[in-house]
């Protein structure tokens, strides 16, 4: 059924509009878009109303709905980001599903991702929230072991100073976390 369903969706729509919080309108392979969660779980609801397009169109009555799917927490310039990241990652097996058994690494990002991912801290970050809402995990994966890697061997101080986060602590607070977190120090 579903190999059914991925013909009749390359007929009835080969390609969908994406429009950003910002209203650019992005034209996209529906191969590619679906790799987002959310969008695959849209397009599923909107399969019935394809299916009366075709009937319509079958009957002469020609009603093209070409409707972008609005994607109100991803901008612009994000958006064409993931994108670019979907297009170079379409042919990748899927990932096996998340085992809390399997440790996790952060030093498997392959050199295109690593790449593509030396931006500003602001497009890294919205870069996880799109990736978040859109449900495309692979992109989420790298981009939080991108900023586990920044954050590696690093102590508080340094995290603050890269990621300008200001330290609200009073040094007693401050003495009394280290106390209580020692276990986690290196030696």
């Amino acid at each position: 059924y579903y190999n059914e369903y991925k013909s009749y969706l390359r007929l009835v729509m080969p390609n969908i509009k994406l429009q950003s919080s910002d209203g650019d309108i992005f034209d996209v392979d529906i191969s590619i878009a679906k790799q987002s969660g959310t969008i695959s779980t849209m397009l599923e609801g909107k399969t019935k109303v394809y299916k009366l397009q075709l009937l319509k169109k079958d009957l002469g009555m020609d009603e093209d709905d070409d409707d972008p799917v609005p994607l109100p927490n991803v901008s612009a310039m994000i958006l064409k980001k993931v994108i670019c990241w979907c297009k170079h990652h379409k042919d990748d097996p899927p990932k096996p599903e998340d085992d809390d058994n399997i440790e996790k690494r952060t030093d498997d990002i392959d050199s295109w991702d690593q790449d593509f991912l030396k931006v500003d801290q602001g497009t890294l970050f919205e870069l996880i929230l799109a990736a978040n809402y859109l449900d495309i995990k692979g992109l989420l994966d790298v981009t939080c072991k991108t900023v586990a890697n920044m954050i590696k061997g690093k102590r508080a101080e340094e995290i603050r100073k890269t990621f300008n986060i200001k330290n609200d602590f009073t040094p007693e607070e401050e003495e009394q976390i280290k106390k209580e977190n020692e276990w986690c120090e290196d030696p």
